[in-house]
């Protein structure tokens, strides 16, 4: 059996979990994820935790195991803390700002970047050039993290771009170092 798999999601008071109709529901003070359910996985409610258990031993039942197990136990996190991804503008001249229901990004190019917040996703820009974006949903926040760096990612020779905050970069000599 999958060693993930095998643990418990514990599940703090508040939070309210649900199977009905292939949907896993985990309802939380922060709101609320539902994400379908892999076939042959079952969940069996305990005393204030949950264990996923599978149906039989075939190659895939044994792989969605431990995913569901990940994903129950980020979902559960994500209704209570909630999830986070910071970044860092760094270049002279490169910048953010929130307007409306999107971030523009000035970042070197002829035109600004405009970047819609995705559904569920929230996206504070601070005045030293640092990007936070949080939400419930872990996947949905790393990607929209994801799709923020790939706007201008980090130079190898300068260091300028968009960067996770402790990513460290490594910067290359360049022609004249010999």
């Amino acid at each position: 059996m999958s060693r993930i798999g095998r643990k418990p999601v514990a599940v703090p008071k508040g939070v309210e979990v649900t199977v009905a109709d292939g949907q896993l529901v985990v309802k939380g003070p922060k709101g609320t994820i539902s994400r379908k359910v892999a076939p042959g996985i079952r969940f069996e409610h305990g005393d204030g935790e949950i264990v996923v258990q599978r149906g039989g031993d075939r190659p895939s039942e044994r792989a969605y195991h431990g995913l569901m197990r990940a994903l129950l136990a980020n979902m559960v996190e994500g209704v209570t803390k909630g999830f986070e991804r910071r970044l860092e503008i760094v270049g002279v001249g490169y910048k953010a700002e929130v307007k409306g229901n999107e971030v523009v990004f000035h970042l070197g190019y002829s035109h600004p970047i405009r970047y819609p917040f995705p559904e569920g996703v929230s996206i504070a820009v601070q005045k030293d050039g640092k990007v936070i974006v949080s939400g419930i949903d872990k996947e949905r926040v790393g990607q929209a993290a994801a799709e923020i760096r790939a706007f201008r990612p980090p130079d190898s020779y300068k260091g300028k771009g968009i960067r996770y905050e402790n990513e460290r970069i490594r910067l290359k000599a360049g022609k004249s170092a010999q």
